[in-house]
This record gives structure tokens, sequence and C-alpha cells, in this order.
């Protein structure tokens, strides 16, 4: 049969002879007050008749943090071990007056022993360094104002140096109006993101940006076509990821080139030739078909058709209808 333990506990007691305090044992013993609040609140009590110190001060000598001095505080407001107001002092400053027991006391019986604790103004709190210095009067006799028997003018009136006032100038001009964009512009703006895949992440704040940069393309005469194939030619050929499609159309559109002349004709002298497609888009065709913009394919042969539009249900059919058999005539 194994033994039992247990343990007996023995307290060994003196009194102090000096430097000591009372406490009630329910005080220390109080089921609803955490051991820092039971310290701040022992701490304030021990403290000598006359002390002023605050409750903010006696938990940095206790070493009790910041977040668990919060917490002994209110539980002990809420026990009613502490209690606090703000009045308004002689000069209108406010004080926090604090007041500890070590009994639980109601708002009423608090306000009471409040009202007969003496005031203290904020002059008797402030150190000797920056209380207000006596006033040193000026040197010397004070004497009257000089009166000479003719009334001062306002210099303003009688001075030759008045700043000169700047001349009336024209009337300002009116602000220019905006620029009305073409809806050309914007349906061609709104369909970029179909023409690459490059270009489907267009901001949509951006839209009337680029409206306005391509209603200058085509008021310098650029036809939609073309502009479609400059913004493509832009586009990286390498397999590079465009990450900002519309800060690279925004550098696309800002100048307007001239517009070409016809095919067949020379250049101009002076003029720069027009720049060669990328060898991406060498390789491309424009598809015949009906398409409500224009779209590019790579074809295998002499096909006018792209894959999309051979495969169309009505291409097929119209390949499909017989041809009129001949009829031979014997004479």
């Amino acid at each position: 049969m194994e033994g039992t333990s247990s343990t007996v506990m023995y307290r060994h007691h003196i009194a102090p002879p000096r430097g000591f305090s009372q406490f009630s044992h329910d005080l220390i013993r109080h089921p609803r007050l955490s051991s820092d609040a039971v310290r701040l609140l022992t701490w304030q009590l021990s403290l000598p008749d006359g002390a002023r110190e605050s409750l903010s001060r006696t938990a940095e000598r206790a070493r009790i943090g910041a977040c668990a001095f919060t917490r002994a505080k209110r539980q002990l407001k809420e026990e009613g071990f502490v209690h606090e107001r703000r009045v308004q002092g002689p000069g209108g400053h406010w004080v926090t007056q604090q007041l500890v027991s070590n009994v639980p006391l109601n708002a009423a019986e608090a306000a009471k022993i409040l009202a007969r604790m003496p005031g203290r103004t904020p002059s008797a709190d402030a150190p000797p360094q920056v209380a207000p210095s006596p006033r040193i009067p000026a040197a010397g006799a004070p004497t009257p104002p000089l009166a000479d028997g003719y009334p001062r003018k306002d210099p303003g009136e009688n001075t030759s140096h008045h700043p000169a006032r700047p001349e009336p100038g024209p009337d300002p001009e009116p602000a220019p109006e905006k620029t009305e964009v073409p809806e050309a512009a914007r349906a061609l703006v709104a369909a970029l993101p179909h023409l690459s895949p490059d270009l489907r992440r267009i901001p949509r704040g951006m839209h009337d940006e680029l409206a306005r940069l391509v209603t200058r393309w085509l008021t310098a005469g650029h036809t939609p076509g073309s502009i479609r194939t400059h913004i493509l030619r832009g586009l990286p050929d390498d397999g590079t990821p465009v990450h900002r499609p519309g800060g690279l159309l925004r550098y696309l559109l800002r100048d307007v080139p001239p517009v070409p002349p016809p095919s067949g004709t020379a250049p101009a002298a002076g003029r720069p030739a027009p720049a060669r497609p990328s060898s991406r888009l060498a390789t491309l065709r424009e598809c015949e078909g009906d398409h409500i913009q224009a779209t590019l394919f790579r074809p295998t042969g002499d096909e006018t058709l792209c894959r999309r539009c051979l495969n169309s249900p009505s291409f097929v059919a119209s390949r499909c209808v017989p041809s009129p058999r001949r009829r031979t005539v014997i004479a």
C-alpha cells in the first residue's frame, strides 16, 4: 500500500516596530481585484499623510506596466476603492482629483470627502524654475505723450512714396472649352483590349485620356486602321509581358506623326520613310471577312479569310451549293 503525502503550512509573524500599515483581510483577499490592483491600493494607503502622489506615479514606483495599471485602476474604480473627478480651479486651470480609500465608497460619499479637501492651485505645483519672475519696471520716470498742438495725420494721405499701382491689364481670356471627343475615338479605345492580349487590362479611368489622344490622330488624318497598326507595332514582339498597358498606350499615342503619302508616290524630301513592321506583323494579313474591327491572321497559303470565317456556317453552306449541270444539245 502506497503512502499518502500531505502539506502542512506554518506561519511565523513578527510585528514591525515602525513603518507599518493596517489593512483589512477582506481587502487583501478581495476576489475581484488582481494582484496589481491590490499592490497599487496598498502602496497608496501606506504613503504618509499629506502625500499627493498620483496613481500613475505609484504604478511606476511599483513597477506596474501601462496595460496592467489601466486594468488595475479600472478594477479599483469599479469596486469603489478609487474615485476621481475633474474640477476647474482659479484662473481656469483644470485639476484631476483622485481619492483612494481602504473601504468601498459610492459616488455621493466620495464627493462629500473631496469637497472637504483643500484645493490646490497650479502655482503651488509649478517648480521654481518655471514660476513667473517679478516684473522689473522700466528705467526712468514715466513721461506723458508729446502734445505739439497739431493732430497727427495719416501718412498714407500725404506721401509721395505710394507703391505703384499695377495698370489694369486686358481681361483674362476665357478658359478654353474642352475638346469634344468623337464617338469613333471612344469606340476605338473601348475595342483596344480585343486587339491584343497585352491590352486586356487597360484601366477604366484612362479611357477618356486615351480617347482624347486618339482624337488628335483622327484630326490629323489618320484612319482607325492605321492607329491600330501603330499600336500593334509598338507592342513587344519578344514575349515580354506588358504590366501597364495604359501607360504604354499613352506613350505610343503621345506624338502624332504626319500622315504617310498614298502608296505609289515617293516620300517627300526630308520626310522619313515609314517604319518597317516588326517581324511578328510581317507575316500577318488582314481578314476580308465580316468583322466589327480589323482582324489579322497568319495565312498558310494565299487564303484571304481567317480560320473563323472559313469555319463559319454561312461560308460552309455557300461552298456546298451544287453548280448547275451542263446540258448537251445534239443537233
